[in-house]
């Protein structure tokens, strides 16, 4: 089975007496299973990367979602300890290499922490504690010890006609497990707005005349990929993607032969 290889994004977490560069096994996992492709996890160590060469030998990027939230001083607020925590190794690597995916037409897929990461890095600004705007609803994962639970499919979206997203799920309606409490505010300017909740937050975006598939979405499809449709398709979609840019890829490597 012909799996490309995708970039994938890490936190920097200390435990264990180590720091660990790391990506939760729910997102490799619904890269292997329902998008078909290798992920690759790239360290966060910012500029000492050659992101150039990394692009140049995969073919897709999944940002993945975090805990830890985009630094503001990256999109011109002051940062308080209210808004962390932070991941400054992670924010040095991602928003690069954001920028440079898209810029290269490697297809990208942005998820939780990354749609929030996208929109930085193309000129937007984030908000915070989005539950307390007046008409918010409380987009925050339950208080429970059972994932499942937290990670619950309960909050309905408006997917945009002709947008990308309405190309995977048709207009409409669409039920996900959409979990943060900050989010798009400032959208960045080459962006476009792809589903909405129902109070108007933004739940996904995508690259005004992106070469590729360059998808970011607030909610969280790795979780429910094997079991649930939506969620499934959205990786598939991004599959087929990352494999259309491997074989004009191999195209162009032959004809230059």
């Amino acid at each position: 089975m012909n799996q490309p290889l995708v970039a994938v994004s890490t936190d920097v977490r200390a435990f264990e007496n180590y720091v660990w560069h790391a990506a939760p096994e729910q997102y490799l996992e619904a890269a292997i299973s329902a998008s078909g492709v290798l992920p690759v996890l790239v360290p966060s160590f910012g500029e000492r990367l050659d992101l150039e060469a990394l692009l140049a030998a995969v073919d897709g990027v999944m940002v993945t979602g975090s805990k830890s939230n985009v630094h503001p001083s990256l999109y011109g607020r002051e940062a308080t300890e209210a808004d962390g925590p932070y991941d400054p190794g992670r924010d040095a690597t991602t928003l690069p290499l954001i920028r440079k995916a898209v810029a290269r037409g490697v297809p990208l897929l942005a998820i939780c922490r990354g749609i929030q990461e996208m929109n930085v890095a193309l000129g937007g600004t984030l908000a915070t504690e989005i539950q307390e705007r007046e008409g918010a609803i409380d987009h925050r994962a339950p208080a429970s010890a059972s994932q499942d639970e937290r990670f619950a499919i309960r909050q309905k979206v408006s997917i945009r006609p002709g947008s990308c997203l309405a190309g995977i799920f048709g207009a409409g309606e669409v039920q996900v497990n959409s979990l943060h409490r900050q989010g798009v505010d400032r959208l960045g300017p080459r962006l476009d707005v792809e589903a909405v909740a129902e109070d108007g937050t933004v739940e996904a975006v995508s690259v005004r005349g992106a070469p590729a598939f360059a998808v970011g979405v607030q909610w969280h499809p790795e979780y429910w990929a094997h079991k649930d449709d939506a969620s499934r398709r959205i990786f598939e979609a991004f599959g087929d993607a990352v494999r259309a840019h491997a074989a004009a890829r191999t195209t162009v490597r032959q004809a230059a032969e």
